[in-house]
C-alpha cells in the first residue's frame, strides 16, 4: 500500500521539486512504519527579528495504525531541514519497531523473564479477614499433602540402553573414555572380568569401580597403580575407587 502524503505551507509555497524529493524518500519511511498509511509534512518559514536571514521549519508526522510519530528540524534550507527531520522521524521508527520486535519475542519466549503482573497472575490473594500466619501455614499443609492417586498414573520412566562390550584393560578404558570426551566410561575388565566403570577424579588422577557377582574380594577393596596411555608415558594414577 502506497503511503499517502499531504503538504501544508505557512508562509512559504512548497515547489514541485521538493515534493518530487519528499516522494524519494517514502520508500525509507514506508519500510520502517508500523503500518504506516499517512505522511503529513509541514513546511513553514519565519523571520527572525534579530536575524534577517529566513528560518525553515520542516515537520514530519507519520501516522497509521500504530503509534504516531513526528518529528522536526529548522535550516536556512528547506531541504537541509527536511534531511534532518527525516533523520529524526526514521531513528525513532527503527527504535519504536525494534522495540515491539523484542516484546514479541519476550511474549513468545518460555524461557523469558515475566512481568510482575505475570508471575502474580495466578497466586490466591490473601484473605484480609484471616491472618496471615494462618493462611502461610494452610498453604504449607495443602503443598505437603500426599498427591493425588490419580497423580501416580503416569510413573517415573527409566531408559535402559544396552551396548555390546569387549573385554579391555583400565588403561585402554581411561584412553576411551578422554577420546568420547565424557567424565565416566563403563567396560568389561579384561584382566578380572569384572564389569567396571573408570571416571575422573580431581587433578590428573582417575578411578575405577568394579563389580564383584562372585563376592570374592573384599567389600570397598583398593589399590593404587601407574596409567600409561597409548603413547606408554606415564601420566597419573589409578585408583580402585
Amino acid at each position: 500500500m502506497t503511503m499517502q502524503v499531504t503538504y501544508t505551507g505557512r508562509g512559504i509555497t512548497i515547489p514541485e521539486g521538493f515534493r518530487d524529493h519528499v516522494g524519494s524518500k517514502l520508500e525509507k519511511i514506508s519500510q520502517l512504519a508500523d503500518r504506516g498509511q499517512r505522511l503529513e509534512v509541514k513546511v513553514s518559514s519565519e523571520n527572525s527579528h534579530r536575524n534577517a536571514a529566513e528560518t525553515i521549519t520542516v515537520e514530519l508526522t507519520v501516522i497509521g495504525r500504530g503509534k504516531v510519530v513526528r518529528a522536526e528540524a529548522q535550516a536556512e534550507e528547506k531541504y537541509a531541514a527536511f534531511e534532518i527531520a527525516l533523520n529524526k522521524v526514521t531513528e525513532r521508527l527503527r527504535r519504536a519497531r525494534d522495540k515491539k520486535k523484542t516484546q514479541a519475542r519476550t511474549n513468545g519466549n518460555p524461557h523469558a523473564v515475566p512481568s510482575v503482573g505475570q508471575a502474580l497472575a495466578g497466586l490466591t490473594p490473601a484473605d484480609p479477614d484471616r491472618p496471615l500466619y494462618e493462611q502461610v501455614l494452610d498453604a504449607a499443609d495443602a503443598h505437603d499433602a500426599p498427591p493425588a492417586e490419580d497423580e501416580w498414573a503416569d510413573p517415573i520412566r527409566i531408559r535402559r540402553k544396552v551396548f555390546p562390550a569387549e573385554p579391555m584393560s583400565v588403561d585402554a578404558a581411561v584412553d576411551a573414555m578422554e577420546l568420547v570426551g565424557h567424565d565416566f566410561y563403563l567396560f568389561i575388565d579384561a584382566e578380572t572380568g569384572q564389569p567396571s566403570a573408570v571416571y575422573r577424579r580431581r587433578g590428573w588422577t582417575y578411578g575405577v569401580i568394579s563389580l564383584d557377582p562372585e563376592k570374592k574380594a573384599a567389600s570397598g577393596e583398593t589399590e593404587e597403580r601407574s596409567y600409561r596411555p597409548s603413547n606408554g608415558t606415564t601420566l597419573s594414577h589409578v585408583n580402585a575407587a
